[in-house]
């Protein structure tokens, strides 16, 4: 083998690590900023929030953060009423929320701009007399498989190995190549012949020193006897030398793409929803409608609150009709943000992201990096047991034909692996650490960020989001079906006054006499004496049917 080709093998691992531009296939990470690279300074707790002189921590030259933006103005009402005191004895529902009395000051690099996104919200008037009346407090056999038997066998087959493994071995056999073509793909890693899931079946085939040993001992006794289907795959594959590693080797090759873009696309969904979320006007206006009222409900002028009471907000319901809070706050941003969304449909990477672990993304990205280690070192294991071969001149010459276009690929395809891995750490690092900048920017304390995790995150926003959009498609319903009630109202008014009806046609061909004589007939009737034995046959009468006497009226005409 030449020098420069066994050159990227005696390199260390971290010669082949480069910094390279963060794109992983077709998900492009090139806006994470080199400052991301450097957490967010979470170790200190929430006794930093108060108005005591910051103190920096020891090892880490930085400058003391700015201090916090003012307050917004707390929200004024609408036009007409003036403010009301709080009053001690007012008695309204409460919100059990996570008040943000102080917003903690944001990083000097952040994505997410200078302020808090509570210090960016716009006032919401409400008509507080109106939430009063709605949130007021009210006092008050295992089946056994049949032993298979053989008929009469020509010639006995030699078998040492133990059912149940001799099963897994038949099982697998069926779905593989014939056996005396399985070391010409295995040498030259033949994709062709041999796919990802031969691949892992061939894994599970891997003989042992003492099966083959077991099998060696079986053929030596009775050389005139033929192996079983199953110790004869297991002595085919245990004459390949370094089986396990060139499995290994080749499975990594294969699977490589597929690991790496498990980790990517998480990563990738999370920093798409972090955008989404940022620039949703929607979310904003939801935001500090909740606000709004969970002030005047409380009482209190908070700055913010834990977005996890979201999720709450269908289970508060109102003293007077028992809406859901979630209700009034869909009919409040339909009055005052007409123009608002549904908010579901504006953020989907928040639903991916939901439904993503992040918790094993870390985990999975420092396996990866240790199957790609480990693969070196396969490979420089090759790589000298094909030099042996060369120098010793015997055997399998058509194996060491095959491997020379081993030696020559993986090479550089572990490299590229290397680099690869070097840009997806970044990445992870980059987008976590603009995680927790987020969660700073909606106002979280750092020991709140700290137990958030990206997932819990993401499935509460995203599930919140799932019930405002039903909460606002069922009221938009409700409007509509009013709505048509409304015109078929008015359609069946306007048609009571058009002349061109049948009714109004009836109407307008009666003559004033008529209606004249009728009259004077009612008041005739209505004047006649109810005690009076005179009857007139004039009028109409309901005939009813006379009881049958027959019988008992002759005797008394008799008599």
């Amino acid at each position: 083998m030449k020098e420069t080709e066994c050159s990227p093998l005696e390199q260390p691992w971290t010669s082949f690590i480069k910094r390279n531009c963060l794109q992983i296939n077709a998900l492009d990470f090139s806006d994470l900023w080199d400052e991301e690279d450097l957490d967010q300074d979470l170790a200190d707790d929430d006794s930093s929030r108060s108005e005591s002189s910051p103190v920096q921590n020891p090892g880490h030259n930085r400058v003391p953060p700015t201090p916090p933006p003012a307050p917004p103005l707390a929200p004024s009402l609408l036009p007409g009423t003036s403010p009301v005191p709080l009053e001690s004895g007012r008695r309204t529902l409460r919100l059990h929320w996570r008040e943000l009395l102080s917003l903690q000051p944001l990083p000097r690099v952040s994505r997410f701009g200078p302020r808090s996104i509570w210090a960016a919200l716009e006032p919401v008037h409400l008509d507080t007399n109106r939430l009063e009346y709605l949130f007021k407090t009210k006092s008050n056999s295992s089946k056994v498989l049949p032993s298979l038997t053989n008929g009469k066998q020509k010639q006995p087959c030699v078998s040492v190995l133990g059912v149940k493994r001799s099963n897994i071995i038949t099982i697998a056999l069926s779905s593989l190549p014939p056996p005396h073509l399985l070391p010409p793909a295995i040498y030259s890693m033949d994709s062709s012949v041999l796919d990802r899931e031969d691949v892992q079946r061939l894994q599970s085939l891997v003989p042992s020193e003492e099966e083959l040993n077991l099998i060696k001992q079986a053929k030596a006794q009775a050389p005139h006897c033929p192996l079983a289907p199953a110790e004869q795959c297991l002595l085919t594959l245990g004459n390949i030398k370094h089986l396990s590693s060139r499995l290994q080797l080749w499975a990594f090759a294969l699977d490589y793409d597929t690991l790496e873009r498990e980790l990517a696309e998480p990563l990738f969904h999370l920093k798409l929803a972090m955008e989404q979320l940022a620039a949703n006007q929607t979310f904003r206006c939801i935001l500090a409608t909740v606000l709004a009222i969970g002030n005047f409900l409380n009482g209190c002028k908070a700055r913010g609150f834990e977005l996890s009471y979201l999720g709450k907000l269908s289970q508060v319901r109102d003293t007077h009709s028992r809406q859901p809070l979630l209700h009034h706050v869909c009919v409040l941003l339909l009055q005052l943000y007409p123009q608002s969304s549904d908010l579901y449909s504006d953020i989907t990477a928040v639903t991916r992201a939901s439904k993503c672990d992040y918790s094993q993304v870390q985990a999975s990205l420092d396996q990866l990096e240790a199957l790609c280690k480990a693969s070196w070192e396969q490979l420089r294991l090759l790589e000298k047991d094909g030099e042996r071969k060369k120098g010793g001149g015997g055997g399998e010459e058509r194996g060491i034909g095959n491997e020379g276009s081993l030696r020559q690929k993986l090479p550089h395809f572990l490299k590229e692996c290397g680099e690869r891995l070097k840009v997806l750490r970044a990445v992870h690092r980059r987008v976590i650490n603009r995680f927790h900048s987020f969660l700073l920017y909606l106002g979280y304390s750092r020991s709140m960020v700290r137990e958030t995790s990206a997932d819990a995150f993401c499935k509460t926003v995203s599930d919140f989001a799932l019930e405002y959009r039903a909460t606002r498609h069922a009221i938009l319903q409700q409007r509509e079906r009013e709505q048509e009630r409304e015109r078929e109202r008015e359609k069946d008014e306007e048609r009571g006054r058009d002349p061109s009806t049948p009714k109004s046609k009836a109407k307008a061909l009666q003559s004033p006499s008529q209606d004249h004589e009728e009259q004077s007939k009612l008041e005739e009737v209505l004047k006649t004496p109810t005690s009076s034995s005179r009857f007139d046959f004039s009028l109409p009468r309901r005939r009813s049917k006379t009881p049958n006497t027959r019988g008992s009226l002759p005797r008394r005409l008799k008599w």
